[in-house]
């Protein structure tokens, strides 16, 4: 068909075929650069609605814009959050570990060292070798960490004095008392009681001291014999301090004895009765505690080493933090990664306040946090309405929450502690199954590597993830993302 140029061209060109009136234009590329990078280019350049600080993750669903983020670029380098903290959840498959890693490996390029405090599967280990970082693999007949190892906290003994030293000294009697308590409640299955941790405490200030003499740290054994003992220094904490009061002492004090006994004799005793066969090296790259080797289904063995390792953690970088601050050592930043919260929570009733007092007792700014579950819902199953309140704080103070594919119950979970609007809610849900039954690998995982950013009540960002070669190499614990491979292989 002729193209008329009698007729005067509109808006959109010329009222014919191949006229532009009723054609249509290819969406151009799009490339992302800095104001220094693209001033030449005007004016085809255009503004972006999604962050471009922090490692980049991926990119916006419907724009195609990249989008970058971390808890720790997007606190110290924008005001968009108020603490570095972020709370992925999602099924299981979906890729929250992988984005994860995506974090620590563009992390540690800027100098922060992560710190992988329970690898369960384990996601993290060959990355952080790669990184020339440290393993550390705990479990029966490898390492051992023990609960009561505070970490660098005991070289500041010796370089500090007056009001810092007493703080030293408070600081690791309440680490390690939190550390004892939380153990005996997994035991237990229930809470220690007040007059239980008066005299843990006491039993532990009792050993501080002598560790400042011999400069052992001390074992879960020497706690239940200092208890069974019953110096004076322990006793005068109780009702029972006076002469002739000893029997009466024992007899008040027998069950924490028969718990600490269960503890040292029990499934858990080869694992933590013991001093720390690999302390942590905070001047490697990255740090991985390993734990795969403890069996799934072990979920006392598994509740205990987590919480043994998160005390262990914090200990060592909360005292790296105060060494920093002595002048004895370099300034760092660290970002700490704690997988599968829920198997801690859910095992006994009363963890919920030993697993945040743990992680957050004396924490100083410079550590970002990423906690990682399966879902809110995981929470919502804990014994009491107390824990599960107490539990839906982790998620309420994390500044960001990262929701990967949700169940239609999840995402009514997660609108209790971020609201959702029902274009996020109905995308979240969207990614959770395939749009029809033809079962095609495409559709089976269309929902994989997307996740919703949300801050706050802004809107959320719906993001994808997608690996790359060293990344799939490094991270191939899940096998969704060997038929993504294999689908983009046929496809090229």
């Amino acid at each position: 068909m002729s193209l008329s140029r009698s007729k005067k061209p509109g808006r959109y060109g010329y009222p014919a075929v191949g006229g532009g009136q009723v054609g249509w234009v290819e969406t151009p590329a799009r490339w992302r650069g800095t104001t220094q990078q693209v001033c030449g280019l005007w004016p085809w350049a255009v503004g972006t609605s999604t962050p471009t600080v922090g490692v980049p993750i991926g990119h916006h669903i419907y724009s195609g814009d990249s989008v970058c983020f971390d808890p720790i670029s997007w606190y110290t380098r924008t005001s968009l959050i108020n603490s570095p903290s972020v709370f992925i959840l999602g099924e299981p498959g979906m890729g929250k570990s992988s984005i994860v890693r995506r974090m620590v490996l563009g992390l540690t390029g800027r100098g922060v060292t992560p710190l992988i405090l329970g690898d369960l599967k384990p996601d993290y280990a060959a990355l952080v070798r790669a990184l020339g970082g440290q393993v550390i693999s705990v479990g029966p007949g490898r390492d051992r960490i023990n609960p009561l190892d505070v970490g660098p906290w005991t070289q500041l003994h010796a370089q500090v004095s007056g009001k810092t030293a007493q703080q030293v000294r408070s600081s690791v009697v309440d680490r390690r008392t939190h550390m004892v308590t939380a153990l005996i409640s997994l035991v237990r299955k229930g809470r220690t009681t007040a007059d239980e941790d008066t005299v843990i405490a006491a039993a532990l200030r009792h050993l501080a001291a002598e560790e400042a003499q011999h400069g052992n740290q001390p074992v879960l054994s020497e706690v239940l014999r200092t208890i069974q003992n019953a110096p004076d220094a322990v006793r005068e904490v109780t009702l029972f301090a006076g002469a002739g009061q000893e029997p009466r002492y024992q007899e008040a004090t027998g069950p924490l004895q028969a718990a600490l006994l269960a503890l040292l004799n029990g499934a858990l005793g080869d694992t933590f009765n013991g001093p720390t066969t690999s302390p942590i090296d905070l001047d490697t790259p990255a740090v991985c505690v390993d734990i795969s080797g403890i069996d799934e289904n072990d979920h006392l063995r598994t509740a205990a080493t987590l919480l043994s390792t998160w005390s262990y953690g914090f200990g060592s970088i909360d005292a790296a933090h105060l060494l920093a601050d002595e002048g004895v050592a370099p300034k760092r930043t660290f970002f700490t990664v704690l997988d599968e919260m829920w198997r801690v929570l859910r095992v006994g009733s009363g963890l919920i306040d030993r697993a945040d007092a743990l992680t957050r007792l004396n924490r100083q700014k410079g550590t970002g946090i990423a906690y990682i579950t399966h879902g809110l819902a995981d929470l919502e199953a804990l014994p009491t309405e107390e824990d599960r309140a107490k539990a839906r704080g982790f998620a309420d103070r994390s500044a960001v929450l990262m929701a990967a594919a949700s169940t239609e119950a999840e995402l009514s979970a997660i609108s209790k502690v971020r609201p959702l609007s029902d274009a996020e809610a109905s995308e979240v849900l969207s990614w959770t199954a395939p749009e029809s039954w033809s079962g095609t690998a495409a559709e089976a995982s269309a929902g994989l590597g997307n996740f919703l950013i949300k801050v706050g009540s802004r809107p959320g960002i719906p993001v994808h993830l997608s690996l790359t070669e060293p990344e799939l190499r490094l991270g191939n614990t899940d096998a969704r993302w060997d038929i993504e491979t294999a689908r983009q292989g046929a496809a090229a």
